[in-house]
């Protein structure tokens, strides 16, 4: 007859190895739920908000068609409002967005601190990108810097986008006084830029998870969301946060 196989009972060693692992892993599950940003939801602009975050803004193209300034400025939601505003300025060489002049207009009436930006096209030169941007769009006291969107390769080399985002950047620098913030988003950041831009303010996208964006350097804004609502404005619009208070806020802003 064959012997029965006997049931071990673990000793008292495999029984603390155990235990560690089971300690180890529910802390770090809440490490990791204590380092992700508190939302809470705002049924009005129809989105879910990070709450550790004092200035909210929003960033807007010819997408968003003709804007109510004068709304967007004055709604108001349990404490949050629109406290800035991000314009498409320029695309390439030679092309203005339809409804930049109006929204850059009619955003300042309001008292709405504004920016401007210009998509990239990585393989046009970037020195006469800059000239188009400069020839549309002049930057005030208080204003926001100028940015620059680059989120798109076009299957350019890496040395030659950022020679070519380079000379965009240098020329918009020298022409305003003010180093420009760099629009990206975190892929594109780390496998693009890191290491060679570090030094610019950077305004990244990242809202597909409910986390702060997964870079390892600083950030000046965080673009959360693109589907939020805003009265005077009847489409959907994308959402952002601005990483600091009301003072760090004012000295990013042009004062000249």
């Amino acid at each position: 007859m064959a012997k029965k196989n006997r049931r071990t009972l673990p000793g008292p060693k495999s029984l603390l190895a155990v235990l560690v692992v089971i300690i180890l892993g529910v802390g770090g599950w809440f490490w990791y739920k204590s380092t992700l940003p508190d939302f809470e939801r705002y049924d009005a602009f129809g989105i879910d908000i990070p709450t550790d975050f004092s200035i909210h803004g929003i960033d807007v193209s010819k997408y968003q068609q003709r804007i109510n300034w004068e709304a967007v400025q004055q709604m108001e939601v349990e404490g949050v409002r629109i406290g800035f505003v991000f314009i498409k300025a320029t695309e390439g060489l030679g092309n203005m967005d339809a409804y930049f002049k109006r929204n850059w207009e009619k955003s300042g009436e309001a008292g709405l601190p504004r920016g401007a930006y210009h998509f990239f096209l990585a393989p046009k030169s970037g020195a006469d990108q800059a000239e188009n941007f400069i020839k549309r769009v002049d930057l005030q006291s208080g204003d926001l810097p100028p940015v620059l969107d680059v989120e798109q390769a076009y299957g350019v080399s890496g040395d030659k986008l950022r020679a070519e985002v380079k000379s965009f950047l240098d020329r918009l620098e020298t022409h305003y006084g003010v180093r420009p913030i760099i629009y990206t988003n975190v892929d594109f950041y780390n496998r693009y830029l890191k290491d060679y831009f570090d030094e610019y303010p950077l305004w990244v996208a990242h809202y597909l998870r409910k986390d702060r964006p997964r870079i390892a350097r600083n950030w000046a804004f965080w673009q959360h969301s693109e589907s939020g609502s805003v009265n005077g404005i009847s489409t959907r619009v994308d959402f952002n946060v601005f990483n600091g208070d009301s003072s760090d806020f004012r000295d990013l802003l042009i004062n000249h």
